[in-house]
C-alpha cells in the first residue's frame, strides 16, 4: 500500500493520491496557518475509523441477510489537549441504522467490526478508549 503527497497550494494544501489514483484533500488546522481547504490529519484519522467500520457493517448485515438500506456514522473523538502530542484519549462510534433490521444482529455486526474486524479501530485502541452505540430506524 503507498500513498503519495503533493502540495496544492499555500503552506499546509495538500493532495493525497493512492495507487489507484483515487485522491484526498488536507490541510492544517486555520490556528497555524491552514486554509481550511482539506480535512485535517486527525479528522482523516476519526473518518478512516468510521469508514472502515462501516464497510465490516454493511459485510456482515448482508451476510446475515438483513435489509440494510441506509447507514450514517458519527464519530467523535476528545483529545488531550496541552500534550504534545494531542492524541486522542477517547472516540465514540454512533450507528444510525435504517431499515427492516433484527436487533440482535445489528447490534452483534457493530460488536463484531469494533472488537474484531476494524483495522483502525484495532490499531486505534491501543492510545484511545473507543466506545459505541446505535439506533435502529423504520
Amino acid at each position: 500500500m503507498k500513498i503519495e503527497l503533493r502540495r496544492l497550494s499555500g503552506d499546509y494544501h495538500l493532495q493525497a493520491v493512492n495507487e489507484d489514483g483515487n485522491t484526498v484533500e488536507t490541510d492544517a488546522s486555520p490556528a497555524i496557518g491552514g486554509t481550511g481547504k482539506g480535512m485535517r490529519p486527525m479528522q482523516m484519522l476519526l473518518s478512516a475509523l468510521g469508514a472502515c467500520s462501516s464497510i465490516d457493517v454493511i459485510l456482515i448485515m448482508k451476510k446475515k441477510r438483513q435489509e440494510l438500506r441506509d447507514i450514517k456514522v458519527s464519530v467523535t473523538g476528545e483529545r488531550e489537549e496541552g500534550a504534545i502530542p494531542e492524541v486522542f484519549k477517547t472516540i465514540h462510534v454512533h450507528y444510525d441504522l435504517y431499515g427492516p433490521l433484527d436487533a440482535a444482529k445489528a447490534e452483534r455486526a457493530i460488536q463484531l467490526s469494533m472488537e474484531k474486524y476494524c483495522s483502525v479501530t484495532r490499531m486505534v485502541e491501543k492510545v484511545a478508549t473507543i466506545s459505541w452505540s446505535y439506533d435502529l430506524h423504520e
